[in-house]
């Protein structure tokens, strides 16, 4: 990797929240070329300045998003079950409810925003400053946050705010006291672990024994703490943390610039926010939600449930997002030669077989009937850039049958 590249990248100072697709596109066009030789560092964590934090106050809390999103939040009103570590610390509670990955959706089933939702920690649930005896449970209201798309912030506001009608909630921007997190690259694990990960076994003192120097090292002294990911073990781990302070395990030679976590993400075929997954017009499942953990099918009603559940029980989805390569005629890769928008073609019938609607130097993410996607090398290019090779990768977490429905389908038609 150039190292002049490198330190611009880490250094970049320029802000990573987008108003509209356009400012989206033209932030990435500068991306630099190494980002496939990036693929192999890690693990690195990245400030995800492209996301802000709400908040939900009050009793109604539950009630009210349990009628809106596509998962079931009830849960975080259940006991924490969740071991984080086997002794209490001032750190990280005794035992936690992980967050959740969940969308809003219009009434008749397209996708508006995405949310990550994370109940705070309570003093209860862990040692007080003393370390002698559990903290004070003061008589405060019952808060979940959430972690949504910055560029859509106002509007997705008013949206909560128009459904609330007499419900007791509150719902208010508190991105001035919090920022979002990730953490990821090689090195982490890919397994579902309870406890803690490695990296944080080898930190204090006898750390493969003290567990509490390992929850130490997880989480800081306001009981805010990593998490992994909802959606997919393979993206590492996600968190929220006052603005005012360094999240545990990031040191300066492990932060890296988010268009680096984007790229992470977009070879995983995740898209994230309400860009990436066109907002108001997005098919939920096509864009592969419930394959992260985004939606109950179980939970009763919410908004736009039914063209959830009639596409779910169908059991075909004929167009899914993919990860995207874009090569030349020598199976290279080219840099910044797609944009958003551009037509997938089959290259020998020349018929259209789906939409780039995310690029990011050499890879993107497109939406591509299955039928097309997974033809062989050479099958696919760019409509009117017939010199550009589009590769269609199928991700390995997905599921075997969304390939073996399809194919089963397309026998009988």
């Amino acid at each position: 990797m150039n190292m002049n590249c490198l330190k611009s990248l880490l250094t970049s100072p320029k802000p990573f929240a987008y108003s509209c697709r356009a400012i989206h596109r033209s932030i990435w066009k500068h991306f630099p070329e190494h980002g496939t030789q990036f693929q192999n560092a890690g693990p690195v964590a990245s400030l995800l300045k492209s996301r802000s934090v709400i908040r939900f106050r009050g009793p109604d809390t539950l009630k009210f998003l349990q009628g809106l999103l596509t998962n079931d939040v009830r849960r975080f009103g259940e006991t924490a079950g969740e071991l984080t570590s086997d002794m209490p610390t001032p750190n990280v509670p005794s035992a936690t409810v992980p967050p959740m990955y969940a969308a809003l959706l219009t009434p008749q089933g397209r996708f508006l925003y995405d949310f990550f939702l994370y109940k705070p920690p309570r003093s209860d649930m862990k040692l007080d400053n003393s370390g002698t005896g559990p903290g004070s449970d003061p008589d405060v209201p019952f808060d979940l946050l959430a972690d949504v798309d910055a560029s859509v912030l106002d509007e997705l506001l008013q949206t909560f705010r128009k459904y609330r009608l007499r419900s007791k909630v509150e719902i208010d921007d508190v991105t001035e006291g919090f920022s979002c997190w990730q953490r990821y690259g090689v090195g982490l694990p890919e397994k579902p672990s309870l406890i803690e990960e490695p990296e944080a076994a080898s930190v204090g003192w006898g750390g493969g024994v003290d567990r509490a120097a390992m929850s130490a090292s997880q989480g800081n002294n306001l009981g805010w703490q990593w998490f992994k990911d909802p959606r997919l073990d393979c993206l590492g781990f996600r968190g929220i943390f006052p603005s005012n302070i360094t999240p545990p395990l990031v040191e300066a030679d492990k932060e890296t610039d988010e268009r680096n976590y984007i790229l992470w993400r977009i070879q995983k075929g995740v898209a994230e926010g309400s860009i990436e997954i066109p907002k108001g017009e997005a098919v939920p499942l096509e864009y592969n939600i419930a394959g992260l953990n985004a939606i109950s099918f179980d939970k009763g009603c919410y908004v736009g449930q039914e063209l959830i559940a009639r596409t779910h029980h169908r059991g075909v989805i004929r167009k899914r997002l993919v990860p995207l390569r874009f090569l030349n005629n020598e199976e290279n890769e080219v840099e910044d030669k797609v944009v958003p928008g551009s037509e997938v073609i089959d290259k020998a019938s020349r018929k259209k077989a789906g939409n780039v609607n995310t690029t990011l130097g050499c890879h993107g993410l497109g939406l591509l009937r299955l039928e097309e996607a997974f033809k062989g090398s050479g099958a696919l290019s760019i409509r009117g850039q017939e010199d550009v090779k589009v590769e269609a990768i199928r991700p390995d977490w997905w599921p075997s049958e969304w390939l073996q429905d399809h194919q089963q389908h397309s026998a009988f038609a």
